[in-house]
Formats: C-alpha cells, structure tokens, sequence
C-alpha cells in the first residue's frame, strides 16, 4: 500500500483544501499520521489560510488503521502509532482556524475520530460513519476517547463504541455527528462555502472562542501526551487484536 501523501490546494476565500490520499481507503499509520500533523503544522502560521477543510482522496475519507499492518505489530510499532494518534488529535482538535471536514466516503474508526476532531462536518449521502474498534480487538486511547466523550452523545457513544457497527449519513446527522448531508457531486463546493463563511469570522476571535469550548478537553489531551500517561503506550492491542482484524481482513476479500 502506498505511502500517505497530503495534497493541499486552494480554494476562493483563503480556504485550504487538505486531502489525504493513501489508496485504497486511506488508511492510517504513525507514519501517514506524522504526514497529516506536518501539513496542519505548516498551515496554521499561513496568513493567507483562514479556514481548512479535510477530505480524503478517492472514495474513502479514511478508513482507520491499517488491519494489514496491525498483523505484524510489535509494542514498539504500537507505542508509536498511539503516540502518533494523540499528537495528531490534539494538534486538530486544538488547531486555531475553522477546520470543515467533507466527508466523501467512509469514515470508520480512527477515520471518524478525525472527522469529530473538526469544526463543522459535510457528509455525502453514501457515506458510512462508525468506531470499529470493539470489532477490531483495540481499546482506545485517551486522547481519542477524550473527543469520543466531547463530540458524541452518550447514547450515540454506547450504540458506536459497543457495536462496532456502522451508520448512515442521514442517521449520523439526525444524531449531530455531522452538520449537514449533501450528494457527493456538490460535497467539495457546500465544505468550500461553509470553510468560506467561517473564515470571515475574525481569526483571533475564533480561536480564542474555540480554545475556551475545547479547553478543559485539550488540557487533558495535551497533559496524557505529554507526559506519555496513556496505558495503551504499553501495549494497546490485546490477544485477541490480530486474530480479529485478520478476520475481518478475510471477510472483506469475499
């Protein structure tokens, strides 16, 4: 599988259009979630660059980790790929500007906690929105659970985290996990126009605001990573982990 590329272009109204592209489904590793935390690094001191949105490349927003490679993790390759997550989260959740994400196909797992890390959320008709990590054999790590606990209700928590089970579009915005639902054909112009109008807003005002709605959360998030505190550091996967991410691996080749 190829290496994660990000691709960024620019949109009308000081937007940036932050794609992930690592195909099939853009899955996620520690490397490709250095790769996205590096784009965002270099797009938060653009003065030219008001508002991001985030979308995947192809038909997948992103998928979550890569089950291939989970095959062969070892505690160290574990270690990296959570550490990797928490910065990544916390560096989105906390990101200064307006950041939309436009939801082109699934987003499953980690692909999902990206998505609820963001400020405002279009989805196309034919996504799938779902945690699958139960189903995977992987408990979470704080720095996720903290945005679970944040951006999900607590029954839309239970019925996700539970069941591992994926949901609709349309029942994921009933729910308030996305903003809005559109077809995929008018996707990137509907994200580009809400990325617009949010990046009229004046910038410190908005961070500012956004800092003190996430604050207490970012606290947490920024103190577990920092301090290395996430008990998933030691080993995140179980003895089941592999043996259910294979199964699932062969189900998917029917």
């Amino acid at each position: 599988m190829a290496t994660m590329e990000v691709r960024v272009d620019h949109a009308p109204g000081s937007v940036a259009i932050l794609t992930l592209n690592r195909p099939p489904v853009n899955a996620l590793n520690s490397a490709s979630l250095e790769v996205i935390g590096g784009a965002l690094a270099a797009l938060e001191p653009d003065p030219d660059v008001r508002a991001v949105v985030l979308t995947g490349g192809g038909t997948a927003f992103s998928a979550g980790m890569d089950l291939k490679e989970v095959q062969a993790f070892t505690v160290d390759d574990q270690t990296a790929t959570v550490k990797a997550l928490s910065r990544l989260l916390t560096r989105l959740y906390g990101f200064p500007k307006p950041v939309i994400a436009a939801v082109n196909g699934h987003a499953i797992a980690g692909g999902l906690l990206l998505l609820l890390a963001t400020d405002y959320r279009v989805a196309s008709t034919g996504a799938a929105i779902g945690m699958a990590e139960v189903r995977v054999g992987v408990r979470f790590p704080l720095a996720a659970l903290s945005i679970v606990r944040g951006e999900l209700s607590p029954p839309m928590q239970r019925r996700l985290l539970l069941s591992g089970k994926t949901i609709t579009a349309d029942a994921a915005q009933q729910s308030d996990i996305v903003d809005e639902v559109v077809d995929v054909a008018g996707l990137m112009d509907r994200a580009v126009a809400a990325a617009a109008d949010l990046a009229t807003i004046p910038p410190k005002t908005f961070a500012a605001v956004k800092s003190q709605l996430r604050s207490e959360t970012l606290s947490y998030m920024e103190d577990v990573t920092v301090r290395d505190a996430d008990p998933m550091l030691q080993g995140w996967f179980t003895d089941e982990t592999k043996a259910a991410a294979q199964a699932i691996i062969q189900s998917r080749a029917k």
